[in-house]
C-alpha cells in the first residue's frame, strides 16, 4: 500500500472547545454560583434535559466534578452537589496557609520583574471585579492572581497541589466573598501581598498570604457552621512558619 503525502488532516484544532468541556464548566459555574446547593441530587435525565447534551456527557462532567470533589456518589441514590464539612473546610484552609505562604515567598524571592508587572496588572483588575463584578467574575479574576503568583513562585509541585484543590477552594472562596464586607477586605489583604513581594521582603509576604487565608477562613468557616447547624467547636488549625532560611541549596 503507498503511503499518501501528509496534510494538515489531522491536525487538531486547539480553539475548539468540545461539548464535555462546555457541560463541565455549565455544572462546574451552577455549583460555584450555588444554583445548585450542597445535598442536591443530580439527576442525569433533568440535568441532560436543562443542558440539552446526551446522558454520557453529563456522566462524565460529573465523574469529572467527583474528581475535583464537588460532586459526590451516594450508593444507589447516586450523584449529588458534595458537602464541604466543617472538617474538610478546615483542613482545605489549613494546607492552603502551607501552600500558599510557601508560593508567596518563593514568588518574592524568585520572581522577575515581568512576573512582578503581571501580578500588579491582576490586582487592579481584581480590584475593579470585587468592586463591581457578579460572583463568577470574582472567582476568575482572584485565580487569575494566583496564577500568576504559581508561575512565578518556581515550585511545579507545590503549584500542581494547590490547582488540584481548586475546585473545592473556588467553593469557599465563594461562600466567604459573598459574606458582608468581604469584598473590601479581601482586596485590602491581596494589597498587602502585593506591597510585600514588591518591597523584597519574603517573610513580610509570607505573614500577609496567611493573614489573608486567615480571614477568609474564619468568614467561611463561621457561614457553613451556621448552615450546618455545628455547634461544637472544630480544632484551630496551625498557622505555618515562614522558613528561616529561605536560600538553602544556593
Amino acid at each position: 500500500m503507498k503511503k499518501l503525502p501528509s496534510d494538515d488532516s489531522l491536525k487538531i484544532n486547539r480553539t475548539l472547545v468540545t461539548l464535555r468541556e462546555m457541560v463541565l464548566d455549565k455544572l462546574r459555574s451552577a455549583i460555584l454560583n450555588f444554583q445548585l446547593l450542597p445535598g442536591d441530587r443530580l439527576v442525569e435525565r433533568d440535568l441532560c434535559e436543562r443542558l440539552g447534551v446526551s446522558r454520557t456527557s453529563v456522566r462524565e462532567a460529573l465523574r469529572h466534578l467527583e474528581s475535583e470533589g464537588l460532586v459526590e456518589f451516594d450508593g444507589n441514590r447516586g450523584p449529588r452537589v458534595a458537602v464541604i464539612t466543617l472538617e474538610d473546610a478546615r483542613d482545605i484552609y489549613e494546607l492552603r496557609c502551607a501552600l500558599e505562604g510557601l508560593i508567596v515567598q518563593l514568588f518574592t524571592l524568585n520572581a522577575k520583574p515581568k512576573d512582578i508587572r503581571a501580578l500588579e496588572r491582576a490586582l487592579q483588575e481584581n480590584q475593579k471585579v470585587l468592586k463591581n463584578g457578579n460572583l463568577q467574575q470574582v472567582l476568575d479574576s482572584v485565580q487569575g492572581f494566583y496564577e500568576v503568583l504559581l508561575e512565578g513562585a518556581g515550585n511545579q509541585v507545590a503549584a500542581t497541589q494547590l490547582r488540584q484543590l481548586q475546585a473545592r477552594i473556588s467553593y469557599l472562596r465563594a461562600t466567604s466573598v459573598t459574606q458582608a464586607n468581604r469584598r473590601s477586605s479581601s482586596n485590602q489583604e491581596m494589597e498587602r501581598i502585593v506591597d510585600a513581594i514588591k518591597s523584597g521582603d519574603p517573610h513580610a509576604a509570607h505573614q500577609a498570604s496567611v493573614d489573608h487565608v486567615r480571614a477568609a477562613a474564619k468568614v467561611a468557616l463561621e457561614y457553613l457552621r451556621t448552615q450546618q447547624g455545628e455547634d461544637s467547636e472544630i480544632r484551630e488549625f496551625i498557622t505555618p512558619i515562614a522558613l528561616q532560611e529561605p536560600r538553602i541549596g544556593r
